[in-house]
């Protein structure tokens, strides 16, 4: 019997167990046992996708003794392994890269709770990459969105808590809204399953029967997740949840969280409600022009922001406009263009976190544009790392911001019309702003001289200095990632395949 298609529910099952049993381990063998199970997620989905680009045929997983369209069911292709292996991977980075940052502010008593969070969030994502059940996806929204509001809160911080609730409460509106999509849904169809509930609404759209309750849930779902993905204006949370977290958090957070939501609403899209339906949907029309405004937006509140981390929190605001851009294109090159920028984004954004751990780290804790002057001589890791991130983010070639670029004008050129030409302008414009505003940070950390310090501030840099080492695990993480990002870059051909031969069987 092969073990392959027992991988996705291994996965989960897996990531859940180690949770439950760190909750009485000690902090450091918790510690250990969280990097164990996420490496091991990461063997198992890159096994997984191995496996079906040797010619492995998508299938489907029963969960327990009741099969559909009772059961819970769990379905796997190219694009959910390739999905759950960029999840797993920059999960297992984000936390080696900020490991420093962990020691320093969480208190002992939550070391525990945090990496049981961490644990349960993986979980949640891969079971929204691997559900084929509408009710277990939204078990796992609610999952995802306790276990990241708990590693923001995990800082000891009145400011990081503050944060930590709007997003909680924002987090929750857009939970609310899917979960009534979801009843409307079984109301009209009678099933959970999604391949079910695609077969009985396409019945129901040729006989003209329940259009409007159709959608409305349509636009439910499509508000709720947009509202937890985090696209403008329904953004105002991030800035200051990203930003106040600690380094591992918030490169989880921008770079894997919002991606999950937004994985999951396009198999919303494109497996639950189908193709015909929601081209003929208005939704389209406005994830794209929420997308251009976010590019545009974000970009904008970047340009003028002096704190590092609120200025890489703005910048996810504009990268993930590139996503719905993409989405709202309405074909399968501008949603494979936006699968791209989950690739790309989630591999920079996180690297990203973790430098500006790094330069903070260099810069006496200062997020602050005019203390962190020279900060990339002082922290060769973070600065070679933040150039990276900045090549990629402007979308240079052979890094892998330019394949996003290139696939999203190549598809809105496809498409003709005033969306070829709003969406081409926005990318223009919006590389321009993302230019400006990276390569001011860029020469920031890499210019000024050593400074004198005064004594109160050597001792501050002396103390800082104990507390937040450069160790082994982070110079790795950052190694990694950069190879990562140049691999996306130097490989985007096989990552298009990839996403091509995904999407193909992905409906």
């Amino acid at each position: 019997m092969s073990l392959i298609p027992n991988i996705p529910a291994f996965s989960i099952i897996l990531l859940m167990l180690c949770g439950i049993v760190c909750l009485v381990l000690p902090a450091r063998w918790a510690r250990h046992l969280a990097d164990c199970a996420i490496a091991l997620a990461c063997a198992m989905s890159a096994v997984l996708l191995v496996a079906f680009m040797r010619g492995q045929e998508v299938f489907t997983y029963s969960m327990g003794e009741i099969g559909a369209p009772f059961g819970n069911e769990l379905r796997a292709g190219p694009l959910e392994a390739a999905v759950a292996t960029l999840f797993s991977v920059v999960t297992l980075l984000s936390i080696l890269g900020g490991r420093a940052h962990l020691r320093a502010d969480i208190g002992k008593k939550k070391v525990n709770l945090y990496y049981i969070s961490v644990l349960f969030l993986l979980c949640s994502m891969l079971a929204l990459v691997y559900t084929n059940d509408l009710f277990t996806a939204y078990v796992f929204v609610e999952i995802n969105t306790i276990t990241a509001c708990g590693i923001v809160m995990s800082k000891e911080d009145g400011y990081t808590l503050a944060a930590s609730m709007r997003y909680f409460i924002m987090s929750l509106i857009g939970s609310g809204l899917f979960l009534i999509a979801v009843s409307i849904l079984y109301a009209l169809t009678g099933h959970l399953l999604m391949s079910n509930i695609q077969e009985e609404l396409a019945a129901l759209y040729a006989q003209g029967q329940y259009r409007a309750p159709l959608q409305v849930a349509i636009a439910l779902m499509g508000v709720g997740l947009s509202l937890k993905s985090a696209l403008w204006p329904f953004s105002s949370w991030l800035p200051d949840a990203h930003s106040s977290a600690s380094a591992s958090s918030s490169a989880m957070l921008s770079g894997l969280v919002l991606k999950s939501f937004i994985f999951l609403l396009v198999k919303v899209f494109y497996r639950v409600v189908g193709v015909d339906i929601i081209r003929s949907h208005a939704i389209l029309d406005l994830l794209l022009v929420f997308g251009i405004l976010g590019m545009i937006m974000g970009s904008v509140n970047a340009l003028f922001e002096r704190d590092l981390k609120r200025m890489l929190a703005y910048s996810s605001i504009g990268q993930i406009g590139y996503i719905f851009c993409g989405i709202g294109l309405g074909t399968i090159a501008g949603v494979a263009a936006g699968i791209v920028q989950v690739a790309v984004h989630a591999c920079t954004k996180a690297m990203l976190f973790c430098a500006a751990g790094g330069l903070m780290d260099a810069s006496g804790g200062s997020k602050k544009f005019k203390d962190l002057e020279g900060a990339g001589r002082r922290d060769t890791y973070a600065g070679v790392a933040f150039i990276v991130g900045t090549l990629s983010m402007i979308g240079i070639p052979f890094f892998g911001g330019f394949i996003t670029k290139l696939s999203l004008v190549t598809a809105s050129v496809e498409v003709g019309g005033w969306r070829s030409t709003l969406a081409i302008l926005a990318i223009i414009v919006s590389t321009i702003l993302t230019a400006i505003y990276y390569i001011n940070v860029t020469a920031i950390i890499f210019r000024g001289e050593e400074k004198t310090p005064t004594r109160a501030s050597e001792k501050l840099r002396e103390e800082w200095k104990k507390q937040m080492r450069l160790d082994t695990e982070y110079e790795f993480a950052i190694v990694l990632f950069i190879i990562l990002n140049l691999a996306i870059g130097l490989q985007s051909d096989r990552l298009m395949d990839v996403i091509r031969a995904g999407l193909a069987v992905f409906g």
